[in-house]
Parts: C-alpha cells; sequence; structure tokens
C-alpha cells in the first residue's frame, strides 16, 4: 500500500481529545498533515499548536476578545473561520469533531454533506441528532469513525463479519463510585469526582463516567452507528477497563477488543482506518501483571443518569437533545459548587418531565430543544434554592 499523507482538520484541538489527536500525529508526522485547528478555549495553546504544526484553516469563538487575543499571540497568515468552514474545506481529509456539547453538531453535518469522512468523538452530536447525522452520512458516502474507545472496539469487532450482530455489550469502568451507597454518592466532592480511576479525560466527559451518564450516551451512540435496538445493547461493568466492547453473534460467538485504557489508540484507528500504524508510544498489555478481570451489572438505581439516557433514547425525537443539553448545564452546577453530585440526575429528570417532545425532529427544532433545557434546568436548580 502506498503511502499517503491524510490532511487533517481538529476541531477542538485545546481539550484532552485534541491534544491526545495531536500527540497521535506527533508520533507519526509521516502519515498526517495538520492543515486545520479550532478551539473555543486556551487561545495560548492553541497559539502554540497553530506554530507547531503550520496549520493554515484556524477558528476560535466569534467573540472579539479571544480572536484578538489569538492574533496577538500567533501570525494568522488567513482570516479566522468558522468550525463549519474548516470542516468543509476541500483542504480537509479528514475532520476530527473532538468539540464539546452542542458546538460538535454542525461541523459534523457540514463535513458529511461534501462526503468527508469524521472521526467523530463528540457524543453530543449523534445522541442529539443522530438520525440527521446517519441521514447525512448515508447520502454522501461519508464513514463516521467512532473515536470513542467502546465504539471503535465494536467497530473493530464487526470488521470482516457479513452477518450483523446479535447483542452488543458496552463495558464500563464503572467510575470512581460504583461501591458507594446512594447515601455516600451525596456526599461526592468536585475533586472526588474529577478522579477517575483509569481513563484522562476532560471535567464534562470525567464527571459524565462518574454518573454513567456517559455510558447511556454511548448506548444511543451505539443504537444510531450500529443500526443495534435498544433491546439488544447490554452495559457491562467491568473497572479494569482492558475489554473495551464485546460483540456476541447468533451462534453464541462473542468477540472482544482490549488494549490498555490509552485514547491515543481509537483516535489513530479512526485517523488510519482501514490501516493499522505502528506507534511505539501506545502502551503494550503485560499479561503476566494482569491477574484478573471482573464484570459486573450496572446499577440502574445507584446511577439513574445511565437509566435516564436510555429512556431518553428510546423516547427519541427532541428527547435526547433535551438529555444532552439539561446534563451538560446540571454537570456545570456541580463543577460549580452550587448543586451536589446526587443531584445531577434529579435535575436532568425533572427538565426531561416538562418537555414536550417533537417527533422527527429537524436541526432548527433539535436546537431549539436543547436552548429550552438549558432554560428550563437553571429555572428548577434556581427556584430550588
Amino acid at each position: 500500500m502506498v503511502d499517503m499523507v491524510k490532511r487533517v482538520a481538529v476541531l477542538g484541538s485545546t481539550g484532552s481529545i485534541g491534544r491526545q489527536t495531536l500527540d497521535v500525529i506527533r508520533a507519526v508526522p509521516q502519515r498526517f498533515s495538520v492543515v486545520g485547528l479550532a478551539a473555543g478555549k486556551n487561545m495560548e495553546l492553541l497559539a502554540e499548536q497553530i506554530r507547531e504544526f503550520g496549520a493554515e484553516l484556524i477558528g476560535c469563538p466569534p467573540q472579539e476578545k479571544a480572536s484578538d487575543k489569538l492574533k496577538s499571540l500567533v501570525d494568522i497568515k488567513n482570516n479566522l473561520l468558522s468550525l463549519e468552514e474548516i470542516a468543509g474545506s476541500p483542504r480537509i481529509d479528514i475532520v476530527v469533531i473532538a468539540t464539546s456539547g452542542k458546538a460538535g453538531l454542525r461541523p459534523a453535518l457540514a463535513a458529511l454533506r461534501v462526503g468527508k469522512n469524521i472521526a467523530l468523538a463528540n457524543k453530543e452530536a449523534l445522541v442529539s441528532a443522530g438520525e440527521i447525522v446517519m441521514r447525512e452520512a448515508k447520502k454522501s458516502g461519508a464513514r463516521i469513525l467512532p473515536v470513542d474507545s467502546e465504539h471503535s472496539a465494536i467497530w473493530q469487532c464487526l470488521n470482516g463479519e457479513q452477518q450483523e450482530a446479535a447483542r452488543i455489550i458496552l463495558t464500563a469502568s464503572g467510575g470512581p463510585f460504583r461501591q458507594l451507597s446512594s447515601e455516600q454518592l451525596a456526599g461526592v466532592t468536585v475533586e472526588q469526582a474529577l478522579q477517575h480511576p483509569s481513563w484522562r479525560m476532560g471535567k464534562k466527559v470525567t464527571v459524565d463516567s462518574a454518573t454513567l451518564m456517559n455510558k447511556g450516551l454511548e448506548v444511543i451512540e451505539a443504537h444510531w452507528l450500529f443500526h443495534m435496538p435498544y433491546g439488544r445493547i447490554d452495559v457491562l461493568v467491568h473497572p479494569q477497563s482492558i475489554i473495551h466492547s464485546m460483540v456476541e453473534f447468533v451462534d453464541g460467538s462473542i468477540k472482544a477488543q482490549m488494549s490498555c485504557p490509552d485514547m491515543r489508540l481509537p483516535i489513530q484507528y479512526a485517523l488510519s482506518y482501514p490501516e493499522r500504524l505502528d506507534n511505539p508510544q501506545l502502551p503494550r498489555i503485560d499479561w503476566s501483571l494482569v491477574r484478573r478481570l471482573d464484570f459486573e451489572s450496572a446499577d440502574y438505581d445507584r446511577f439513574p443518569c445511565l437509566r435516564l439516557a436510555i429512556e431518553a433514547g428510546k423516547r427519541g425525537g427532541t428527547c435526547p437533545a433535551v438529555l444532552c443539553a439539561a446534563d451538560e448545564v446540571a454537570v456545570e452546577l456541580f463543577l460549580a459548587g452550587r448543586i451536589r453530585f446526587s443531584d445531577i440526575a434529579g435535575a436532568i429528570e425533572r427538565t426531561l418531565e416538562q418537555h414536550q417532545p417533537i417527533n422527527n425532529p429537524g436541526l432548527e427544532e433539535i436546537e431549539t430543544a436543547d436552548v429550552w433545557a438549558r432554560e428550563t434546568l437553571l429555572k428548577i436548580e434556581g427556584g430550588a434554592r
């Protein structure tokens, strides 16, 4: 196979996934060229990345202060672009959607509409607007290459199979609080919630992992990515985080994808697909040190966010968009010390209860539901204090 340099845009380049994507590219620079970079925060780091990689398509928030600050730190050769303009540029081969929250939806659609593959790390785009996103991909023939370790694992297990899977088994580390009682969960601090036992992630995703909301969102993603009914998607707690997910077939055979818990591996696989690249910086499992692999059922009572997410996915329409927006605000309130860890699920549930879902929503209706959910949750929490 002839080596080809893929031209990459990284949207959300200063976040956890964005930084690890650039780590992968540093390790195999002969295979990738960073043409586009965009970030919503940390203009200092974005400026450093622009200088290091020589990226020419640059995006940052439209607020005047952010753009002025970036321009004061680095020489911008061209005008600053929107995320959609970068994602849809003919100068890009693959777009890494590593932004958090609703910011990833429109760029993902912009790339897919012009037939560009996306390496998708942003959960909210597919959760909030799965039907729209999948329709655009099918129409243009573009591929959605999953970056989440769980969905990458499923994708790898399905490669080469001629028949559809009978069941998908998403594994979850269980987070740092899987053995705490409901009473103990009420006293969890922000500092404790940000100490994930297995993964290095941003604050929002780390808290979502602690509440198991992250796993619920992944169930919805798996439903869309792999065309799998919710009744055939299971969640299994696996604290060692070595098995990243499993696929069961009609004959009872099960495939599992295993590796050290390191996001650089699924990021690299999405970037290099269909190849596997040798990267000496990626860790290998030393099986002589692995004494046990444990599994247990997920506890939907102690971790109601998991239940709320699956229920919202099954209801469909604008419910998943409301779920995502409400969760984002609730996590922000927790991180700011305004609500307790155990209040996150209740705030989201009360917001969903007040929502009148719209079936088969368009993009504007999804974005309107997002705004409504944010305002409603803030009113609920403001009125409760």
